[in-house]
């Protein structure tokens, strides 16, 4: 079966949930194009975010984000991989109603501690306890999550392919968004 991707699904949760690495893999599954909106931002600054967190701050950061949030929702449906602040930003949740659809990838402390505990590439984990401010993190951005038009759970036994069929699984229900279309 081959989709018809009516929205871009936009993939917001924590750092370590998969958004990346499961947004590529529903993007093949779909035959849609996928766009990280971390890697959009190095390419317009020319900087990587790290160093861009370091010489302007994360209020700079933000609000390069949200230009690039709303250009890549401009353009065709895709599936869009955002950083994990991104989704905290009402305008940002704003834009992706109107425009898109947002799926939360929904991971244990335990599972995204796994994954993200031996990355330099985090500036938000560069602390004196970053796993304390892993789960902090998580505690205060739950909330906003929980916002997102669809819920997937990511567990630590299911491989990046299952977690995209999932993915596709809970889009299914929503025609609005993807058509489902034979081969």
């Amino acid at each position: 079966m081959s989709a018809g991707l009516h929205k871009t699904v936009v993939m917001v949760g924590m750092m370590g949930a998969g958004k990346t690495a499961v947004g590529t893999a529903v993007s093949r599954l779909l035959r849609v194009p996928f766009v990280d909106s971390d890697a959009e931002i190095e390419e317009a600054s020319n900087l990587r975010i790290a160093e861009i967190f370091e010489r302007h701050g994360e209020e700079f950061f933000r609000l390069k984000e949200t230009q690039v949030l709303a250009r890549l929702l401009d353009g065709p449906p895709s599936i869009l991989s955002t950083g994990g602040g991104a989704w905290l930003s009402a305008q940002n949740r704003d834009l992706v109603r109107e425009r898109g659809i947002a799926v939360w990838l929904r991971a244990e402390l335990e599972v995204l501690w796994a994954r993200v505990r031996h990355k330099s590439t985090r500036p938000l984990l560069r602390t004196a306890n970053p796993k304390g401010t892993l789960k902090a993190l998580c505690e205060a951005r739950e909330p906003a999550y929980a916002l997102a038009d669809l819920t997937v759970c990511s567990k630590s036994d299911l491989s990046v392919e299952q977690m995209a069929t999932r993915v596709v699984e809970a889009l299914a229900g929503r025609p609005d968004v993807l058509e489902r279309r034979r081969a």
